[in-house]
């Protein structure tokens, strides 16, 4: 479990603490340069109480706060924990179970609860599809991979882009199989901030796809493959390329998202 923070002081505790299993564990808390002094003052008492800290003398951002992680553990699983959200106590030793027992399985995720400016079971797709992934990302970036595939695919290594879907993208280029936990059980709790997540959604989106998709050219070679295979229903695979992809973000449009999601009318949820 790594857990990285910079100036997160407000939360990063309840999400140390919230890592509560009955097999052991490898947790590594991945101090990123913060600057707040709080933030620090926290990390030193979680340090008292027995939690690994490792500390950046410079930020490298959440891609280097990871990977230092990576290489400071060797459990043959990883998963992430990102300071401001939760584990749900013994999901992590059920995804390792299935994925002991599914050795082609690259890794296991699940849907996930958010919770915070608004609270919803968000359903994630259960197999890795090429063509929603060349328009947006609806996977969690906290799931349970292996090792071996992190290391093999160079794990989150997209600096200043989108970690998450960068590794997303590259798994499904690679052919790689997850395991999904199924539909009613969250595997972690995402707290959501409104305000900053509009703010970022709306600045550099269509400069970040950009590089995605010239860091993916094998994904992106052949959409109309993608979009046969995909589980789309018709609707959606046409609306798709113009709900998502590389258009700029709108004012406003993150609120709208959040009303259609409440009413379930476009984004999955159970």
């Amino acid at each position: 479990m790594i857990v990285p923070c910079y100036n997160d002081g407000e939360f990063v505790r309840e999400a140390a603490e919230s890592i509560d299993e009955l097999e052991p564990l490898e947790i590594v808390l991945v101090d990123d340069a913060s600057t707040d002094p709080a933030t620090r003052t926290v990390l030193e008492g979680l340090e008292r109480d027995g939690f690994r800290v490792i500390r950046h003398e410079k930020n490298t951002g959440l891609s280097g706060a990871r990977m230092t992680g990576v290489a400071a553990t060797k459990a043959p699983y990883v998963f992430p924990l990102d300071a401001d959200d939760l584990a749900v106590p013994g999901e992590l030793s059920k995804m390792a179970d299935r994925l002991d027992a599914d050795p082609g399985a690259a890794l296991a995720y699940g849907d996930y609860l958010e919770f915070g400016d608004r609270e919803l079971v968000r359903a994630v797709p259960e197999g890795l599809d090429r063509y929603r992934l060349a328009y947006t990302n609806e996977y969690p970036g906290l799931s349970l991979v292996r090792r071996e595939v992190l290391e093999a695919t160079g794990g989150w290594s997209a600096v200043g882009l989108n970690e998450d879907w960068d590794l997303w993208m590259t798994l499904a280029e690679g052919g790689y199989r997850p395991v999904h936990m199924g539909p009613g059980e969250p595997t972690f709790r995402r707290r959501v901030h409104e305000g900053r997540l509009g703010g970022q959604l709306r600045t550099g989106h269509r400069r970040v796809y950009r590089a995605l998709r010239e860091r993916h050219p094998k994904l992106f070679s052949d959409l109309r493959a993608a979009r046969r295979e995909s589980d789309l229903g018709p609707m959606r695979r046409m609306l798709y390329p113009i709900v998502y992809g590389g258009r700029p973000r709108l004012s406003g449009e993150r609120h709208l998202k959040n009303l259609l999601d409440r009413a379930g009318i476009w984004t999955l949820k159970r």
